[in-house]
């Protein structure tokens, strides 16, 4: 019983560690950088091309923002 329940449990924490190791290390993507990419790969596919992305306008400075960094 306490074997079953101990292997059980390192299962678990075995599952969960590879499930938290899993996604793309690096920068997060901005909605920008993102269509920018996207039309590139339609270019290259020889797909319609997605209208041109708008600069991103300049982020003003928020009060909690030397808190979060």
């Amino acid at each position: 019983m306490i074997a079953s329940r101990l292997v059980v449990t390192f299962a678990v924490v075995a599952a969960l560690g590879v499930a938290a190791g899993c996604g793309r290390k690096g920068d997060l993507d901005t909605p920008y950088d993102a269509a920018v990419q996207a039309r590139k790969d339609a270019e290259r596919a020889g797909q319609p091309v997605p209208p041109e992305p708008q600069k991103p306008v300049e982020d003003k400075p928020f009060i909690l923002d030397k808190i979060i960094q």
